[in-house]
Order: C-alpha cells, then sequence, then structure tokens
C-alpha cells in the first residue's frame, strides 16, 4: 500500500512540475527572451558596423587600429574631424532630442525602476545616430552604453507591443542588457550577470534563465558575424606564486584612486560646462564643437585617447609602453573622456574605464617588478587585473567585470589575482563616493536608485492613484478641504508619495490632505483627499511587490 502511495504522490509532483514548467507565462517569457536577444543582438552589431564605417572613412581605420591610424594622418585631420563630428551632433541634439543628450545605462536603470521600463523609441534612435556619430568621429568614449541603451529601447517597444506586466518588462529590459554586452565583449556570462547586477539591481531565479538565453543569443549573433574573438588581445599572464597576491591588494587601493578620479572629472567638467551655458546662453552645437576642437588637440599629441581605446587596452596587456608614457596616457584618456561626456557626444564609460584600469594596472606593474622581481617577471598580469579593478569600481559591477576578465582569459589562477584586486578597488571606491557612477549621474537629477526600493518606490506612485474621489465615504467636508488648501496644506494629483508621506509625520498629527488639480485660469478644484492610512497602505503593497519580484 505504502509504494502506491509514495508512487501517486511522486506522479502527482511530476505532473504539478510539468504543469508549471509548461504554463502559458513561462514559455512565452522565454520566447520573447530569444527575441529581444537576437533583435539587440542584431541592434549592437548594426551599431558597430556604423561606427566602424565611419572610422574607417576619417581615420583609415576601425577602432581596434584607430589609434595607429590617427597616428598617421596630418595634425589638422586630426584636429578637425572631432570638430565636424561635434558639428553633427550639436545639430542632432538641437533639432531631434527632447533632453538635448544622448542616452546611455543610467537611463535605462531609470527606466526599469521608475518609468515602468518606457524608453521612448524617438529618443533611443536619435541617441544611438549621435552615439555613433560621435565614436565615429574619434569621441572618447565607450560604445557598450550606447548599444545596451539602444537594446533597451528597442526591448521597451516590444514590451509595449506584447502588453508585458511589469515585472516581465523589467525581465525583458535586462535581456536586451545582456544581450547587448554579451555581443561587445563574447562574453555571455558576464553579459547575463551584468545586466541583474547593474540594469535590474537584483539576482532572480524566474529572471536568470530569460536573461541567459538573451545573453547567449547575443553572442552566437556576434561570433557567427564576427568570429570567436575576444575584444581584446590577451597574452598568457600566469600568476607566478600566491606570495604576489597583496600587491594585487595594494593594486585595488590605487584602482579606486583611478575610478574615483575619473567620476570626478567626469562629473565636475559636467558641472562646469552646464554653468558656463547658463551664464553665456550660447547655442546647444556649440558645447559639441568646442568640445570636439579640445579633443582634437590632445590627440594631436596623444592618438591613443582618439575612440573606444581596444588598440591602447592591448597594447598595454602585451606590454607594449613604458612607465612615464602610460601616465601621460591615463591623463590624456581622462581629460579627453571628460571632455567628451561633458559637451554632449554620445558613448558610455565602459570602455574608458577599461583602458584607464589597464594603464593603471601596467603603471603599477611595472614598479612593482622592478621592485621585486623574483615575485613576478612581466606587468601584463597587473594591467590585467586594473582593467577590471577600475571597471568595477566605476560601473558597479564587481561580479560581471570578474567574469569577463574569466572569460577572456579562461584562467582561473589569473582571475584570483584579479578578484583581489576588484574587490579592494570597489570597496574603497564606494567608501567614498557611496555609488557608482551611474548612480552617481541619477543622484545628480535627485534620483536615489541604488538606495533600494524603500527609497525610489514612493517617486514611481502618484497621488492621484491613491486618493479618494472627492465626496467619497469617510472623506473630509469641503468646508475642512478648503481650509486645509487656504493654510496650503494640499497636494496635486500629479504629485508623488514621495512628497505627500512626509507632509503627514510633519503636520502635527494630520490624516488627511485634500488633493487639487489646476484649472485652466490657474486656480484649483478640489477632486479628492488622500489619506495617511491609504497612503502607507499603497506604500507596504509595493514594498512587498518589489520584495516577491528581487527573491522570486
Amino acid at each position: 500500500m505504502l509504494p502506491r502511495v509514495l508512487d501517486s504522490r511522486r506522479r502527482a509532483l511530476l505532473l504539478d512540475f510539468f504543469r508549471k514548467l509548461t504554463s502559458v507565462e513561462q514559455p512565452r517569457i522565454w520566447f520573447l527572451a530569444l527575441l529581444v536577444g537576437i533583435v539587440s543582438g542584431y541592434a549592437a552589431l548594426a551599431f558597430y558596423w556604423s561606427v566602424t564605417a565611419l572610422q574607417k572613412t576619417f581615420y583609415g581605420a576601425s577602432e581596434a587600429l584607430i589609434e595607429s591610424g590617427a597616428a598617421q594622418l596630418d595634425w589638422w585631420v586630426v584636429l578637425l574631424v572631432p570638430m565636424v563630428g561635434g558639428l553633427i551632433v550639436g545639430i542632432l541634439l538641437a533639432v531631434f532630442s527632447d533632453s538635448g543628450r544622448a542616452g546611455s545605462i543610467a537611463e535605462v536603470i531609470e527606466s526599469s525602476r521608475i518609468r515602468n521600463c518606457e524608453l521612448s523609441m524617438k529618443n533611443g534612435a536619435v541617441s544611438a545616430l549621435v552615439s555613433s556619430v560621435s565614436l565615429g568621429f574619434g569621441a572618447s568614449s565607450g560604445r557598450e552604453g550606447p548599444v545596451v541603451h539602444l537594446g533597451a529601447t528597442l526591448a521597451s517597444f516590444m514590451t509595449g507591443w506584447f502588453r508585458c506586466t511589469p515585472i516581465q518588462a523589467r525581465t525583458l529590459l535586462g535581456c536586451a542588457a545582456a544581450a547587448a554586452v554579451s555581443s561587445s565583449f563574447n562574453a555571455p556570462i558576464a553579459g547575463a550577470l551584468f545586466a541583474m547586477e547593474v540594469v535590474l539591481g537584483y539576482y532572480a531565479v524566474k529572471a536568470f534563465a530569460p536573461i541567459v538565453i538573451a545573453s547567449v543569443a547575443g553572442a552566437i549573433i556576434s561570433r557567427f558575424h564576427l568570429g570567436n574573438y575576444p575584444a581584446f588581445f590577451i597574452p598568457d599572464h600566469g600568476l607566478q606564486t600566491f606570495w604576489e597576491l597583496p600587491a594585487f591588494a595594494l593594486l585595488g587601493v590605487v584602482c579606486a584612486i583611478t575610478a574615483t578620479l575619473m567620476m570626478t572629472s567626469i562629473i565636475v567638467t559636467d558641472g562646469l560646462t552646464d554653468n558656463l551655458k547658463e551664464k553665456l546662453n550660447y547655442p546647444l552645437w556649440v558645447e559639441p564643437v568646442v568640445g570636439g576642437a579640445m579633443l582634437g588637440v590632445i590627440a594631436i599629441g596623444l592618438p591613443q585617447v582618439i575612440g573606444v581605446g581596444y588598440e591602447t587596452t592591448s597594447r598595454v596587456l602585451s606590454e607594449q609602453y613604458g612607465f612615464w608614457f602610460i601616465l601621460l596616457v591615463i591623463a590624456g584618456k581622462m581629460a579627453a573622456t571628460s571632455i567628451t561626456l561633458a559637451t554632449r557626444f554620445g558613448g558610455g564609460i565602459f570602455s574608458p574605464s577599461l583602458m584607464l584600469g589597464a594603464l593603471t594596472g601596467g603603471a603599477f606593474g611595472i614598479v612593482a617588478t622592478a621592485l621585486v622581481p623574483d615575485l613576478s617577471i612581466s606587468y601584463g598580469l597587473y594591467a590585467l587585473a586594473g582593467m577590471g579593478a577600475v571597471a568595477a569600481a566605476t560601473l558597479g559591477a564587481p561580479i560581471s567585470t570578474s567574469l569577463i576578465v574569466l572569460e577572456l582569459t579562461g584562467d582561473y589562477q589569473t582571475a584570483v589575482a584579479v578578484m583581489v584586486t576588484v574587490s579592494v578597488a570597489s570597496v574603497m571606491t564606494q567608501q567614498v563616493i557611496e555609488r557608482s557612477y551611474f548612480h552617481w549621474r541619477l543622484g545628480a537629477r535627485g534620483l536615489h536608485l541604488g538606495d533600494g526600493p524603500q527609497r525610489y518606490l514612493l517617486d514611481t506612485m502618484q497621488v492621484g492613484n491613491h486618493m479618494r474621489p472627492r465626496g467619497s465615504d469617510g472623506s473630509p467636508s469641503e468646508m475642512q478641504s478648503w481650509d486645509l488648501i487656504e493654510q496650503g496644506v494640499l497636494l496635486r494629483e500629479d504629485e508623488k508619495l514621495s512628497r505627500a508621506l512626509p507632509m503627514f509625520t510633519q503636520g502635527k498629527g494630520l490624516s488627511v490632505i485634500p488633493v487639487v488639480k489646476q484649472t485652466e485660469g490657474g486656480g484649483n478644484t478640489l477632486v479628492g483627499a488622500l489619506f495617511h492610512i491609504d497612503a502607507l497602505r499603497a506604500y507596504n503593497r509595493a514594498l512587498v511587490e518589489a520584495h516577491e519580484e528581487e527573491h522570486g
């Protein structure tokens, strides 16, 4: 009798498993993930081809050899090309862009947290075009940010088309980011984890499978069309002895300083540019033209600052530069990237942070190998570890950047050294700046999305969606409502609960606040009332839903 009971239980469990596996939601989200991965992969490929075509036209070389191409041109060409690119970028932004800037990963994070994963197709197309022109004409930025934004824009359109739920939309936004990063670096594992670590901000079991599907699709597309090659040339730099690990921990501290200086330089330069525009009130197109001229002046002496920096990064990893020249290139690249991003050129921060990390690690490695030659015979491994550490500290992505290095090298012993450097750099940078570059930029707009859902959820909830309509049961009388309005205690229906809740706690026991709508003449019309208890219940529900999504 007992075996029959066990068999029936096993059958029931098996049937329940297959029922869940073949439920409507799971196959649908997997299919959409594959579709997003294919679309994002080809979008990234098209972006790469467009940038390559422009670079070959103006520099005579693709991004892998653009440093060598720029070095062979006349000085006036190196100066003029970024200026012409800046003029085109300025015109595109002035005529077609709503925000006056090209979108990047920060906007994708914002969309996934507080904008219901909505990204404008128009802004996405303009941003992709601006970023393509920027990089094609030599902007000192990266292409990973633009392709993530482009893929996310296409995913946003698809989620609306297929009427996805908010949770499904966020997952598909992560799928687009994973496919974009995977196709850029030929690193599907790192692409999947980058999407969860940076874009979604959490690791959820339900999101993992779709994101992996999309990431693998992006990598396959890249390998099919471009070949199965890593983004950088990585020589064999094996770790000589584990006694060398303290040096990599110290390198982590140095990389934290580089990451902090780079982020501070970009933010300060951006602020100075905004202040200058406010005072002089010049047309928007002037900024990228002047920025292109400044970039060209630097590139005349240091062609290494042109473009994404893959050739320079590969040369540092191959130990082709000396100590003082590396320091000069670090200063030049940091200045060029800050000018590029501050003057409205398109592009991301991923590739510049990899290049600056490799340069920092290379300079440190030259000193370390000279001081203790018995422990290490080359500085290439330090450059490799520095590449991952500065990128991890800047992007707030220690896990995915460590895996990028692991996928590029395939050497687990090397990965130990990289992990030590990455972890120290990430912790040190977090102590100084307290957030990644993306969240720093969002914080400048008043969006604190890196502090968890308890901080940003209230910014997603409108008062009008949680108020009780005028005249409903329990609402205050007309007289009581207008008395409060005359005292300045009121809310507008399009305001957020992030403003409403503090009003209750600061209002000396206030339990209800009247909600008004502005009339055409500038007056107020009473439309309802927001109760403290209703706002708290809505907030609690949102927190529970966020917790279930993040741990589902």
